[in-house]
């Protein structure tokens, strides 16, 4: 049998004052129409997003709107079990798709007042706050890696990215800080 140990620990992340590596989580990518979208809302007790590009959520918990039938469910890793007990209840009848995606992705967080510029170093958004403000979030690239892109604060992102991808996108931004910061 293969060893997964590798595969479980942390991936290499350079921090610095800007970047910083977020706590595990769970993560669950929820796929369904309008009523799967109210129904998953009620069962989380938080504001699961229909407007394009948009984040919703409670405390720890979040919910990314990635499409026009699909979010991004963010919650910390103790809720691993509970999270989707809760949803399979509530969707029980209605066609849709929950698919565990924790193991996929790890999370970074780029903050102050030079995140915005910090990581228009390798994204081709316009990240001003007229354009990006708070609470949305996308899909986009940063260098070479997809990302999910989720301004939470007017100085901070949240940066999620598949774990094999982490290591490279923690030290562009390392190495964009240089010349920036």
């Amino acid at each position: 049998m293969r060893d997964l140990t590798a595969a479980r620990s942390p991936p290499l992340i350079v921090a610095s004052a800007t970047v910083r590596a977020l706590p595990p989580a769970t993560r669950y990518v929820l796929r369904g129409d309008p009523r799967v979208r109210s129904a998953a809302q009620a069962a989380l007790g938080f504001h699961v997003p229909e407007i394009p590009c948009r984040a919703g959520g409670g405390g720890e918990r979040a919910a990314l709107w990635l499409g026009p039938d699909e979010w991004l469910l963010i919650a910390p890793a103790r809720l691993a079990s509970a999270l989707p007990a809760m949803l399979n209840r509530a969707l029980d009848e209605l066609p849709h798709s929950l698919v565990d995606v924790s193991h996929r992705q790890t999370a970074l967080a780029v903050s102050g007042p030079e995140a915005a510029t910090l990581l228009a170093a390798g994204c081709p958004l316009d990240l001003d706050t007229s354009a990006f403000p708070v609470g949305m979030c996308t899909r986009t690239v940063l260098a070479k890696a997809e990302i999910v892109l989720w301004r939470t604060e007017r100085l901070e992102f949240r940066i999620e990215v598949w774990r094999s991808f982490a290591a490279y996108v923690s030290q562009f931004l390392a190495e964009a800080a240089r010349g920036i910061i």
